[in-house]
């Protein structure tokens, strides 16, 4: 299958910038939509389900997969920490006549993007600054301060590749962030269809 022939949409951002709420409302809105699910092998949290959120598997196994050129992209996104995107994602859900739809780390999405040129459509979604990223991630509770501060110290650094990407949301507020987003998809899939 041609992949290039078919539309594929990315959102990454720093982790806490309300990626993964501004993906979850863009599947909720568009049917055309398939969310891409991306192989890591950090721990689950809570309310995460393998298959659906992402596929959990061992650092050995992901490295097994990486050296047979399973993924179309992968990053050691913190040490010893994997996450990549399984070829097998894209031929799936177009299979299924869908759009996919990527919430990948920073570094994932400008390789996606990279790889797929005008084919791939990409946001960077940040928040105003990193002290507001940082209140977010204290917020949400789900890091120590220790990842707090690595988090926030690895932002500063994904800042730098916001202009890798077609289009730059600021999240500062979630509503005025998701009408951006969703009037960018809209006159994409009137093109498609028009």
């Amino acid at each position: 299958m041609d992949l290039r022939k078919n539309k594929l949409f990315i959102v990454s951002a720093p982790s806490g910038s309300g990626k993964t709420t501004l993906v979850r409302r863009i599947l909720a809105k568009y049917s055309q939509f398939a969310f891409s699910v991306s192989a890591t092998t950090r721990q689950p949290r809570s309310n995460e389900q393998d298959g659906i959120d992402y596929y959990f598997i061992s650092a050995e196994e992901f490295i097994q997969k990486r050296d047979q050129d399973y993924f179309l992209e992968w990053e050691e996104v913190y040490e010893g920490m994997f996450y990549g995107t399984p070829r097998s994602e894209i031929d799936r859900i177009f299979g299924e006549g869908k759009v996919p739809l990527f919430d990948l780390d920073v570094v994932g999405g400008a390789n996606l993007k990279q790889q797929f040129g005008d084919e791939a459509v990409s946001f960077f979604i940040r928040t105003p600054s990193v002290e507001a990223l940082r209140e977010r991630l204290i917020k949400r509770g789900t890091d120590s301060s220790e990842a707090i501060d690595k988090r926030c110290q690895k932002a500063k650094w994904e800042m730098g590749f916001e202009d890798k990407f077609d289009y730059v949301i600021v999240n500062d507020e979630l509503e005025t962030a998701t009408k951006e987003l969703f009037g960018i998809i809209d006159q994409y899939l009137e093109v498609q269809h028009s």
